[in-house]
């Protein structure tokens, strides 16, 4: 891969021969496989034994509260090639997975194609991103992607910049958010179970509420409010939060409170939340 450009960083690495931004050079790198029983629950049916789970090592947003952070600021994981990724595919699928969910797959993307290419699941394939995509990146997926399953971090760029280094975040997301739409238009729902659609996640962070607020805002306005919205309340002081004295701690009961209240306000129709003892390490998959 020459001149990199599929994310926003646009680092335009060679990486057959050095690595990107994301710290991923042109060989995929799988850190996990699992049968993954906390995405929302619409995303598996009640007979089901959880999400596909497969997840990618490196990251090219690399935010500083980042709960997979072994894997996102490392490349620990084995190499995969096309060929084996469609054989997990498959392996998944035996052992009962309601999707396959792709984890952080963005700087792999034109690889997870190659391996789509060569087995398409007969369960909904999730793109499960932070949402620092190029929108003409997910222009690519309309063939092979169901479920885009994205977070929309910061409508500030200010935040974007101090927790991600990434002060275009807001328009990048937004722009991705729309072309998955369009690859998406409408979220399908069989039997209590989306096969096909857009789930918009944002993580409420603490001291940090305005933000959200406008971020539910942006949705409202940008797509509509019968977006499927997952407001999470699981944000955990790791990583590197001991350099942000507001992120150092877990939200209030009250500042999520004021977020689902907006969220209301706004009128949205289909949201999930969360219960505020999910802000806990116990979540996070052991790489």
């Amino acid at each position: 891969m020459k001149n990199c450009t599929l994310c926003p960083r646009k680092c335009k690495a060679t990486r057959s021969k050095t690595v990107g931004f994301c710290k991923a050079n042109d060989e995929i790198i799988v850190s996990k496989v699992m049968l993954h029983k906390y995405e929302e629950p619409l995303l598996t049916s009640k007979d089901e034994l959880g999400s596909g789970a497969i997840f990618f090592s490196g990251c090219n947003l690399r935010c500083v509260y980042c709960q997979n952070y072994e894997i996102s600021h490392t490349m620990k994981g084995e190499v995969v090639a096309p060929k084996e990724l469609a054989n997990i595919f498959k392996d998944l699928e035996n052992q009962g997975a309601g999707n396959i969910d792709l984890v952080t797959p963005t700087h792999f993307t034109d690889k997870i194609i190659e391996a789509l290419k060569i087995y398409k699941p007969k369960v909904p394939v999730i793109w499960n991103t932070s949402g620092y995509e190029e929108a003409h990146t997910i222009k690519k997926l309309k063939k092979y992607v169901d479920i885009y399953l994205t977070d929309f971090k910061y409508a500030s760029q200010e935040l974007a910049e101090k927790y991600s280094s990434a002060k275009n975040y807001p328009s990048k997301a937004l722009a991705a958010i729309k072309q998955m739409r369009k690859n998406q238009p409408k979220d399908v729902i069989v039997d209590g179970k989306l096969v096909k659609g857009l789930i918009v996640r944002h993580m409420v962070l603490p001291k940090n509420v305005e933000d959200s607020k406008n971020v539910l805002g942006i949705i409202n306005k940008e797509l509509s409010n019968n977006t499927i919205v997952s407001l999470m309340s699981q944000y955990t002081p790791l990583n590197r939060t001991l350099e942000f004295s507001e992120l150092n701690n877990r939200i209030s009961p009250l500042e999520y409170k004021v977020v689902i209240n907006h969220a209301l306000k706004l009128g949205f129709k289909n949201a999930f939340t969360q219960e505020l003892s999910s802000a806990t390490s116990f979540y996070t998959p052991k790489f």
